[in-house]
Protein backbone atom coordinates (compact mmCIF):
# COMPACT_ATOMS: atom_id res chain seq x y z
CA UNK A 1 0.00 0.00 0.00
CA UNK A 2 1.34 3.46 -1.27
CA UNK A 3 1.93 6.06 1.90
CA UNK A 4 -1.15 8.55 0.33
CA UNK A 5 -3.16 5.75 0.18
CA UNK A 6 -2.99 4.21 3.81
CA UNK A 7 -3.58 8.20 5.35
CA UNK A 8 -6.81 8.57 2.43
CA UNK A 9 -8.28 4.86 3.40
CA UNK A 10 -7.07 3.98 7.25
CA UNK A 11 -8.10 5.79 10.28
CA UNK A 12 -5.24 4.64 11.63
CA UNK A 13 -1.74 4.14 9.56
CA UNK A 14 0.64 1.80 11.90
CA UNK A 15 4.17 1.78 10.65
CA UNK A 16 6.94 -0.20 11.54
CA UNK A 17 10.79 0.34 10.85
CA UNK A 18 13.61 -2.55 11.31
CA UNK A 19 17.53 -2.50 9.97
CA UNK A 20 19.25 -4.75 8.12
CA UNK A 21 21.14 -7.40 10.33
CA UNK A 22 24.88 -7.97 10.24
CA UNK A 23 24.79 -11.59 10.56
CA UNK A 24 22.63 -14.92 10.34
CA UNK A 25 21.47 -15.22 13.90
CA UNK A 26 20.46 -11.58 13.39
CA UNK A 27 18.60 -12.20 10.03
CA UNK A 28 16.57 -15.21 11.96
CA UNK A 29 16.02 -13.44 14.46
CA UNK A 30 14.67 -10.78 13.06
CA UNK A 31 12.37 -13.35 10.49
CA UNK A 32 10.75 -14.45 13.78
CA UNK A 33 10.32 -11.10 15.39
CA UNK A 34 8.82 -9.96 12.33
CA UNK A 35 6.10 -13.38 12.11
CA UNK A 36 4.66 -11.33 15.49
CA UNK A 37 4.66 -8.02 14.61
CA UNK A 38 3.07 -8.55 11.08
CA UNK A 39 0.16 -9.91 12.77
CA UNK A 40 -0.79 -6.27 13.73
CA UNK A 41 -1.23 -5.90 9.62
CA UNK A 42 1.12 -2.88 9.86
CA UNK A 43 0.12 -0.43 6.66
CA UNK A 44 3.78 -1.11 5.72
CA UNK A 45 7.33 -1.86 7.21
CA UNK A 46 10.58 0.25 6.49
CA UNK A 47 13.83 -0.89 6.26
CA UNK A 48 17.30 1.46 6.76
CA UNK A 49 20.38 1.85 5.17
CA UNK A 50 23.53 1.43 7.64
CA UNK A 51 25.39 4.47 8.56
CA UNK A 52 26.81 6.80 5.02
CA UNK A 53 24.51 3.93 2.88
CA UNK A 54 26.46 0.95 3.68
CA UNK A 55 24.32 -1.38 4.01
CA UNK A 56 21.80 -0.54 0.40
CA UNK A 57 21.94 -3.93 -0.63
CA UNK A 58 20.69 -5.33 2.60
CA UNK A 59 17.86 -2.76 2.21
CA UNK A 60 16.60 -4.22 -1.09
CA UNK A 61 17.11 -7.86 0.01
CA UNK A 62 15.12 -7.22 3.46
CA UNK A 63 12.89 -5.51 1.47
CA UNK A 64 12.33 -8.35 -1.35
CA UNK A 65 11.66 -10.45 1.59
CA UNK A 66 9.25 -8.07 3.55
CA UNK A 67 7.01 -8.50 0.06
CA UNK A 68 7.48 -11.87 -1.27
CA UNK A 69 8.33 -13.81 2.35
CA UNK A 70 6.24 -11.58 4.87
CA UNK A 71 3.69 -10.15 2.39
CA UNK A 72 4.04 -7.06 3.73
CA UNK A 73 4.09 -3.39 1.44
CA UNK A 74 7.74 -2.38 1.81
CA UNK A 75 9.14 1.03 2.40
CA UNK A 76 13.31 1.37 1.93
CA UNK A 77 15.09 3.92 3.24
CA UNK A 78 16.94 6.01 0.52
CA UNK A 79 19.64 8.62 0.92
CA UNK A 80 22.19 10.99 -1.30
CA UNK A 81 24.85 9.31 0.33
CA UNK A 82 27.88 7.88 -2.17
CA UNK A 83 25.90 8.03 -5.43
CA UNK A 84 25.57 9.75 -8.50
CA UNK A 85 22.06 10.68 -9.59
CA UNK A 86 22.80 7.77 -12.18
CA UNK A 87 23.10 5.63 -9.09
CA UNK A 88 20.31 6.92 -7.88
CA UNK A 89 18.08 6.27 -10.48
CA UNK A 90 19.17 2.39 -10.91
CA UNK A 91 18.50 1.67 -7.39
CA UNK A 92 15.50 3.12 -7.51
CA UNK A 93 14.88 1.06 -10.39
CA UNK A 94 16.00 -1.83 -8.84
CA UNK A 95 13.66 -1.27 -5.28
CA UNK A 96 10.18 -1.46 -7.65
CA UNK A 97 11.54 -4.74 -9.25
CA UNK A 98 11.37 -5.69 -5.54
CA UNK A 99 7.91 -5.24 -5.56
CA UNK A 100 8.94 -1.87 -2.94
CA UNK A 101 6.10 0.96 -2.96
CA UNK A 102 7.11 3.58 -0.94
CA UNK A 103 10.28 5.48 -0.73
CA UNK A 104 11.50 7.41 2.60
CA UNK A 105 13.86 10.08 1.36
CA UNK A 106 16.66 11.51 3.16
CA UNK A 107 20.34 13.55 3.18
CA UNK A 108 21.80 10.56 4.88
CA UNK A 109 24.43 11.22 7.75
CA UNK A 110 28.06 11.55 6.32
CA UNK A 111 30.12 8.51 5.95
CA UNK A 112 31.86 6.82 8.93
CA UNK A 113 35.27 8.79 9.85
CA UNK A 114 33.68 12.09 7.54
CA UNK A 115 32.97 15.25 9.97
CA UNK A 116 30.31 16.46 7.80
CA UNK A 117 27.74 15.18 4.94
CA UNK A 118 29.09 15.92 1.00
CA UNK A 119 27.59 15.91 -1.76
CA UNK A 120 29.00 13.07 -4.53
CA UNK A 121 30.20 14.63 -7.66
CA UNK A 122 27.28 13.66 -9.92
CA UNK A 123 25.21 13.49 -6.54
CA UNK A 124 22.27 15.62 -4.91
CA UNK A 125 23.39 17.44 -1.43
CA UNK A 126 19.69 17.88 0.22
CA UNK A 127 16.76 15.52 0.42
CA UNK A 128 14.25 17.95 -1.21
CA UNK A 129 16.13 17.07 -4.21
CA UNK A 130 16.15 13.76 -4.04
CA UNK A 131 11.98 13.54 -3.82
CA UNK A 132 11.98 15.53 -7.05
CA UNK A 133 14.45 12.86 -8.39
CA UNK A 134 11.85 10.77 -7.69
CA UNK A 135 8.87 12.47 -8.79
CA UNK A 136 10.27 13.49 -12.19
CA UNK A 137 11.55 10.14 -13.15
CA UNK A 138 9.22 8.20 -11.31
CA UNK A 139 5.81 9.91 -11.25
CA UNK A 140 3.50 8.35 -8.53
CA UNK A 141 5.13 4.89 -8.67
CA UNK A 142 6.39 5.39 -5.33
CA UNK A 143 4.81 6.83 -2.18
CA UNK A 144 7.24 9.31 -0.89
CA UNK A 145 7.79 9.83 3.10
CA UNK A 146 10.44 12.93 4.51
CA UNK A 147 11.82 12.84 7.71
CA UNK A 148 10.57 15.77 10.48
CA UNK A 149 12.20 16.78 13.52
CA UNK A 150 10.14 17.68 16.43
CA UNK A 151 13.19 18.93 18.30
CA UNK A 152 15.18 20.27 15.25
CA UNK A 153 17.49 18.08 13.02
CA UNK A 154 21.05 17.97 14.91
CA UNK A 155 22.64 20.33 12.34
CA UNK A 156 19.97 23.05 11.78
CA UNK A 157 20.94 26.58 13.38
CA UNK A 158 17.44 26.85 14.31
CA UNK A 159 14.11 25.20 14.71
CA UNK A 160 12.65 27.71 11.90
CA UNK A 161 15.36 27.39 9.66
CA UNK A 162 14.71 23.28 10.14
CA UNK A 163 10.87 23.91 9.41
CA UNK A 164 11.59 25.84 5.68
CA UNK A 165 13.87 22.67 4.95
CA UNK A 166 10.83 20.69 5.55
CA UNK A 167 8.28 22.91 3.86
CA UNK A 168 11.04 22.44 0.64
CA UNK A 169 11.17 18.50 1.01
CA UNK A 170 7.30 18.82 1.09
CA UNK A 171 6.66 21.26 -1.71
CA UNK A 172 8.75 18.65 -3.65
CA UNK A 173 6.59 15.85 -4.01
CA UNK A 174 6.70 14.22 -0.21
CA UNK A 175 3.38 12.92 0.96
CA UNK A 176 3.90 12.38 4.67
CA UNK A 177 6.22 13.54 6.94
CA UNK A 178 7.51 10.81 9.76
CA UNK A 179 9.14 12.36 12.65
CA UNK A 180 12.66 11.22 14.90
CA UNK A 181 12.05 9.59 18.09
CA UNK A 182 10.64 12.12 21.15
CA UNK A 183 9.46 11.07 24.25
CA UNK A 184 8.05 14.29 25.38
CA UNK A 185 4.54 14.94 23.40
CA UNK A 186 5.05 18.87 24.00
CA UNK A 187 7.01 18.47 21.12
CA UNK A 188 5.19 16.71 18.82
CA UNK A 189 2.38 18.65 19.34
CA UNK A 190 4.65 22.14 18.72
CA UNK A 191 6.09 21.11 16.09
CA UNK A 192 2.66 20.02 14.73
CA UNK A 193 1.61 23.16 14.99
CA UNK A 194 4.35 24.89 13.33
CA UNK A 195 3.99 22.49 10.50
CA UNK A 196 0.43 23.58 10.33
CA UNK A 197 1.27 27.63 10.79
CA UNK A 198 3.74 26.93 7.77
CA UNK A 199 1.46 25.28 5.70
CA UNK A 200 2.20 21.84 5.66
CA UNK A 201 -0.83 20.31 4.75
CA UNK A 202 0.44 16.01 4.38
CA UNK A 203 0.39 13.56 7.28
CA UNK A 204 2.63 14.69 10.89
CA UNK A 205 3.37 10.69 12.03
CA UNK A 206 4.81 10.31 15.36
CA UNK A 207 7.66 8.27 15.65
CA UNK A 208 8.32 6.17 18.96
CA UNK A 209 11.14 4.24 19.91
CA UNK A 210 10.23 2.07 23.07
CA UNK A 211 13.15 2.52 25.69
CA UNK A 212 14.38 -1.21 26.46
CA UNK A 213 18.08 -0.29 27.45
CA UNK A 214 18.49 3.03 28.89
CA UNK A 215 22.56 2.70 27.82
CA UNK A 216 21.42 2.09 24.44
CA UNK A 217 18.66 4.81 23.76
CA UNK A 218 21.15 7.69 25.01
CA UNK A 219 23.54 6.45 22.77
CA UNK A 220 21.12 7.20 20.21
CA UNK A 221 19.61 10.27 21.38
CA UNK A 222 23.00 11.58 21.43
CA UNK A 223 23.41 11.34 17.94
CA UNK A 224 19.58 12.48 16.80
CA UNK A 225 19.41 15.59 19.47
CA UNK A 226 16.48 13.72 21.04
CA UNK A 227 15.57 15.03 24.55
CA UNK A 228 14.73 12.56 27.73
CA UNK A 229 12.68 14.44 29.99
CA UNK A 230 14.45 14.74 33.56
CA UNK A 231 11.67 12.71 35.29
CA UNK A 232 12.19 9.64 32.89
CA UNK A 233 16.01 9.66 33.11
CA UNK A 234 16.00 9.80 36.53
CA UNK A 235 13.45 6.69 36.70
CA UNK A 236 16.08 5.11 34.13
CA UNK A 237 19.21 5.78 36.46
CA UNK A 238 17.67 4.61 39.60
CA UNK A 239 17.31 1.20 37.54
CA UNK A 240 20.64 1.11 35.29
CA UNK A 241 21.37 -2.09 36.90
CA UNK A 242 17.92 -3.80 36.46
CA UNK A 243 17.55 -4.34 32.36
CA UNK A 244 14.01 -5.48 33.89
CA UNK A 245 12.89 -2.70 35.23
CA UNK A 246 14.20 -0.27 32.58
CA UNK A 247 12.07 -2.13 29.83
CA UNK A 248 8.87 -2.09 32.05
CA UNK A 249 9.74 1.56 32.84
CA UNK A 250 10.26 2.38 28.43
CA UNK A 251 7.20 0.55 27.84
CA UNK A 252 4.93 2.19 30.36
CA UNK A 253 6.23 5.60 29.25
CA UNK A 254 5.63 4.78 25.68
CA UNK A 255 2.07 3.46 26.26
CA UNK A 256 1.36 6.98 28.12
CA UNK A 257 2.82 8.69 24.95
CA UNK A 258 1.04 6.88 22.49
CA UNK A 259 -2.49 7.33 24.37
CA UNK A 260 -1.98 11.02 24.36
CA UNK A 261 -1.01 11.01 20.85
CA UNK A 262 -3.98 9.04 19.75
CA UNK A 263 -6.28 11.13 21.55
CA UNK A 264 -4.92 13.95 20.10
CA UNK A 265 -5.54 12.41 16.47
CA UNK A 266 -2.49 11.82 14.86
CA UNK A 267 -3.46 9.68 11.21
CA UNK A 268 -0.63 6.80 12.49
CA UNK A 269 2.45 5.95 14.45
CA UNK A 270 5.73 4.48 13.23
CA UNK A 271 7.38 1.95 15.69
CA UNK A 272 11.11 2.33 15.75
CA UNK A 273 11.40 -1.19 16.94
CA UNK A 274 15.26 -2.05 16.83
CA UNK A 275 14.56 -5.05 15.26
CA UNK A 276 12.69 -6.77 18.15
CA UNK A 277 8.93 -6.99 18.59
CA UNK A 278 8.00 -7.57 22.93
CA UNK A 279 7.84 -3.91 23.24
CA UNK A 280 5.99 -2.87 20.43
CA UNK A 281 3.49 -5.93 20.87
CA UNK A 282 3.31 -4.84 24.34
CA UNK A 283 2.56 -1.38 23.36
CA UNK A 284 -0.20 -2.52 20.56
CA UNK A 285 -1.38 -4.53 23.15
CA UNK A 286 -2.12 -1.95 25.69
CA UNK A 287 -4.08 0.17 23.08
CA UNK A 288 -6.12 -2.15 21.74
CA UNK A 289 -4.41 -1.79 18.31
CA UNK A 290 -5.41 -5.23 16.72
CA UNK A 291 -5.87 -5.41 12.66
CA UNK A 292 -10.11 -5.22 13.58
CA UNK A 293 -9.41 -2.03 14.76
CA UNK A 294 -7.09 -0.44 12.04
Amino acid sequence: MKIPEIFHTKPFGLSIEIFPPKTEAGENALASNLSRLTRYQPAFISCTYGAGGSTQEKTLEWCGRLVNEFEQSATAHFTCVGSTRTDLLEWLNRAKARGVQNIMALRGDAPDGADKFEATEGGLTYANELVTLIRENFGDEFGIGVAGYPEKHPEATDAQTDLVNLKRKVDSGADAVFTQLFFNNQSFFKFRDNCQDAQIEIPIVPGIMPITEFARIKRITSMCGAVIPNRLAEKLEAVQDDQEAQFEIGVEHAIAQCRELMDQGVPGIHFYVLNKSEACERILDALDIHPATI
